[in-house]
């Protein structure tokens, strides 16, 4: 008998945001690189709070396609010191997020500029292609 199964395509992507190297101005920051292909499917994921990030009544949002599709619009005072926060999509098909093209996270930054901060978003992908 002839073996059907596709490959396994499976992957983790990881991106930080750290102030000392993309700064805190209120806007929204690109953090790169392309980490997911074409194609790639966002499963599931985490956001590590490496350094809380600093600056009175600012907010924070990740974001792949679409506004909030990683983490929602998050105040500062919620991303604590080593703290882990849930993303977005989470291992089901209506919150999974098919990317159209290579993608890589865009943060966004609102309410107040930041003065400090370091965060991890690690994202679990996979490949029906």
């Amino acid at each position: 008998m002839q073996n059907e199964a596709l490959a396994s395509r499976l992957g983790w992507a990881v991106w930080e945001y750290d102030f000392a190297k993309h700064g805190g101005a209120i806007s929204s920051i690109t953090i790169t690189p392309k980490l997911i292909p074409t194609g790639g499917i966002i499963l599931g994921g985490i956001v590590h709070v490496k350094v809380a990030p600093v600056g009175s009544g600012a907010s924070v949002a990740f974001y792949a396609l679409a506004a909030g599709d990683i983490l929602e619009t998050t105040a500062i005072t919620a991303l604590t010191l080593n703290s882990l926060h849930d993303v977005v999509p989470v291992y089901t098909a209506a919150t999974s997020i098919r990317c159209t093209a290579h993608t890589q996270l865009t943060m966004v930054i609102t309410g107040a500029a930041l003065t400090a901060g370091k965060i991890a978003v690690g994202l679990a992908w996979g490949s029906t292609d």
